[in-house]
């Protein structure tokens, strides 16, 4: 079976980490590398726990550190996440360290090296992906597809328009969505769907390894957090989607869609305005998840838990 080359992006975060373990041990993937971005939290720290996640779990995966703050604007942090970006979880001392070149300077490289067959799979803040569309508009070339969790049709979770991923950057993400990269938006409308409930919790703790014990701790110091914001029956696994879905794309429902990015609104700063009407004159830009098969994610999660 020949691997997916994929680029993980990502801003950890418990759900990023959790979405760090299904990348790493899965057979259909080929992790290139892991580039981090500042966004659940500031840029040192996000490094750090995807160093200590990678270690945690014996993956051996370069980890890249890339932009500390937006485009445009000043950063914006996460609550839900704790003041280590990662609270729940200790790591102890990790030897781990980041590579030395930045995060922008690998996506590149390896688009330009690639045959097209590149899939960038962004988590946090698209400004890694955008910096380097900027920087080297060649990697369009080397890039098969880019699946992003990000964005809403509905309602936002950091505002009532707006996800916390794009509006944590939306010049970021205008760029990519203006890119004319096939891409999929993996967005509120399903990853809120994707509840670990505690049957599920249940199910990973079953498995005994350090690692289950370490998602299980991870989800329920996120689920405190999530009950400040109202009454959730569990966390969600918000980035797990997106990596599931190029795994298995028969875990999602898509539709084709135009989405634009609110760059200049007030109430509607950081809103992916979802258009799913055949306009000749606004093509669509984005496959958009409408749909998701709970049973498949998490029954594909825990069969990859069980190799730690």
């Amino acid at each position: 079976m020949e691997k997916i080359k994929v680029i993980l992006d990502v801003d950890p975060g418990h759900d990023d980490a959790v979405a760090i373990l299904l990348a790493g041990r899965h057979p259909k993937l080929e992790v290139r590398g892991i580039t981090v971005v500042a966004g659940n939290q500031v840029l040192d720290k996000t490094l750090q726990n995807a160093l200590n996640i990678c270690e945690y779990a014996g993956l051996d995966i370069p980890v890249y550190a890339g932009m500390s703050r937006p485009l445009l604007r000043e950063q914006v942090i996460s609550t839900v996440h704790g003041e280590s970006g990662l609270d729940g979880v200790e790591f102890g001392t990790v030897a781990k360290r980041a590579e030395d070149q930045h995060a922008v300077d690998f996506i590149i490289k390896e688009a330009l090296a690639s045959q097209g067959d590149l899939v960038l799979i962004p988590v946090g803040p698209l400004t890694n992906i955008a910096m380097a569309l900027l920087k080297e508009p060649r990697i369009t070339k080397g890039i098969k597809e880019i699946v992003l969790m990000g964005g809403a049709c509905g309602q936002g979770n950091y505002t009532a328009s707006a996800e916390f991923n794009i509006f944590a950057d939306p010049e970021a993400a205008h760029i990519v969505f203006s890119s004319g990269l096939p891409l999929t938006m993996v967005g509120l409308d399903v990853t809120n769907q994707a509840i670990a409930y505690p049957h599920v919790l249940d199910r990973i703790k079953g498995l005994g390894s350090r690692v289950s014990r370490m998602v299980v701790d991870s989800m329920q110091s996120y689920y405190a957090a999530y009950l400040t914001l109202g009454d959730w029956p569990g966390p969600a696994v918000h980035d797990v989607c997106a990596v599931a879905y190029v795994i298995d794309p028969s875990i999602l429902q898509v539709k084709k869609a135009r989405v634009d990015v609110e760059t200049n609104g007030g109430l509607t700063y950081g809103r992916t305005v979802c258009d799913f009407r055949a306009a000749p004159d606004r093509p669509a830009n984005a496959q958009v998840a409408v749909g998701i098969d709970q049973e498949k994610l998490w029954d594909l999660l825990i069969s990859v838990l069980e190799q730690y």
